[in-house]
């Protein structure tokens, strides 16, 4: 199979929009049907039914999957027949698979149109499974399109996918596929949404163009079309991940960061903020937030003074990411918390792990990942660099142990979601130089001549290192200091500072753009 299936979702907009934006992301998001399944919705319905009429048509004919829902509205109609009806009888025409999805039992009342439209599947003898609501939806859909895989394609999951599968759509919120008309698309910020789907479809920001980054963020789950105000609106994921300040839609939806003076919490913290925005964008503000309100000890190795954090940012960083990611967001009330204390940094995020999830599995690394949002999940992903799934917690025990610090401790308080991040306290010497924070290494140094390394080692152990100075300790003339410093600068180890006899060169710090 070298290219994705691409199933055609198909079903009345209005009464099935929170159905089709489900099964849209089960697709994108499921991690065995994502790597060989695209889903197609022809949402941007036209003013006219014939010409909508044409436009599904068109994208229906690209597909090799035909996927219906029906429910009891019959939808548009074009001559006598629904859109989705025509849709269906061009899908047999075309000979594809069908897949049909009824919601309700049968004795249901439907409209008219809906109840000949369901006498004929039974009389075209496809088979078709019914739901109640879009948790039964999901396994049903995921179960019919692994057994087709299979039987085509000889394609099957693993059980670790099926596994997280099955956690993921139990623990599924159907928050983050609301569809609101709060926040319409050209309000949204357009250069957070170029970012994402510049990473996640591997194109250059640069080369989408209007039509692509919305046809992206649509794809997404991010935007959805009113065929009524003819006009796009975010979802809630969109909302979220895209709007300059979700807190406006969502008062929930902003991270409270306090800086205490001491070990406990007091009514005068030395530093506070209030961060809201895009998530990407407060995940980033997050980290600076830390960034400035923790200590950064310089430490001299061999060659090398090097800036250090007190706490591993990457661990910091996984962590606010969950905390955004996994929340629950029906929780109106409360926000996420951020505490910095002297001696830890607390994480407090609204609601406990979802079933089966436990706060024991959690502290033993024994688990399979779901999430209640994994649309954000996923969009997350492409900023945050979050790859594998499930192993954020692992990933953050061993990038405290490697930093010289103690593991993660995970617990909950009054329905919060906690973790926490011991420092070092007066102990600050036990923090170690992380890999990749060396300037000077083995194969720098090799290039140095002697006098440069007992330059480098002036300037480390004294802060500066001047040409006078190089003149008078090495006994070399000017333009040899000159030619050593100037050496040391090109390398990126030195910084000059000033000009002329004034001049001073400066150790640069590891991880500083030269």
């Amino acid at each position: 199979m070298s290219e994705k299936l691409r199933v055609f979702v198909s079903s009345a907009q209005r009464e099935l929009e929170d159905e089709r934006v489900i099964v849209q992301n089960l697709l994108n998001t499921d991690p065995f049907l994502s790597a060989h399944c695209a889903s197609v919705l022809y949402e941007f319905e036209p003013a006219s039914p014939d010409r909508a009429l044409e436009g599904c048509l068109s994208s229906l004919d690209d597909c090799q999957l035909y996927l219906l829902i029906v429910a009891t509205q019959y939808g548009t109609l074009v001559s006598d027949v629904s859109i989705t009806h025509a849709e269906y009888r061009r899908a047999k025409e075309k000979e594809l698979p069908v897949l049909a999805f009824i919601k309700g039992e049968r004795g249901v009342p439907r409209e008219a149109g809906t109840d000949a439209l369901l006498r004929e599947l039974d009389a075209d003898g496809p088979k078709y499974k019914r739901f109640g609501n879009v948790i039964e939806l999901q396994k049903e859909v995921r179960a019919a399109l692994v057994k087709l895989l299979k039987e085509r394609y000889g394609i099957t999951p693993s059980s670790d996918e099926n596994e997280i599968a099955a956690q993921t759509i139990e623990a599924t919120s159907t928050f983050e596929s609301l569809r609101l008309t709060r926040v319409r698309w050209k309000e949204i910020d357009h250069e957070v949404a170029r970012r994402l789907v510049s990473v996640a479809e591997g194109k250059s920001p640069a080369d989408l163009s209007a039509a692509e980054l919305l046809a992206g963020a649509s794809l997404r789950g991010l935007v959805w079309h009113d065929p009524q105000a003819g006009d796009h609106y975010s979802t809630a994921a969109g909302i979220l991940l895209l709007c300059r300040d979700p807190s406006a839609v969502f008062p929930q939806c902003r991270i409270l960061a306090d800086a205490y003076r001491g070990a406990e919490a007091d009514g005068d913290p030395r530093d506070h903020e209030d961060i809201r925005g895009p998530i990407p964008l407060t995940v980033d503000r997050a980290i600076a937030f830390i960034d400035r309100n923790t200590r950064h000890p310089m430490k001299v190795v061999g060659l090398n003074r090097v800036r250090l954090d007190e706490y591993p940012v990457e661990a910091l960083r996984e962590a606010l990411v969950n905390a955004v990611v996994h929340r629950q967001y029906e929780d109106a009330g409360r926000k996420i918390l951020l505490e910095l204390f002297s001696d830890r940094v607390v994480l407090s995020s609204p609601g406990l792990p979802p079933a089966p999830i436990t706060i024991a599995n959690l502290r033993k690394g024994k688990y399979r990942p779901c999430s209640r949002n994994p649309v954000l999940a996923q969009c997350l992903s492409y900023f945050h660099r979050i790859e594998e799934r499930g192993s954020g917690f692992r990933r953050m025990h061993d990038l405290m142990l490697n930093h010289g610090l103690d593991p993660i401790l995970l617990g909950t308080d009054t329905g919060y979601f906690q973790v926490t991040f011991l420092g070092p306290g007066d102990d600050i010497g036990r923090i170690r130089v992380p890999e990749g924070k060396l300037l000077v290494t083995p194969s720098v140094e090799s290039r140095l001549n002697e006098r440069q390394r007992r330059i480098l080692a002036q300037a480390l152990e004294n802060g500066s290192v001047s040409t006078s100075w190089c003149m008078e300790t090495l006994g070399v003339v000017r333009d040899t200091a000159h030619r050593d410093l100037l050496g040391l600068v090109k390398l990126g180890l030195l910084v000059r500072r000033g000009s002329g006899r004034a001049a001073k060169y400066v150790p640069r710090e590891a991880g500083l753009a030269q």
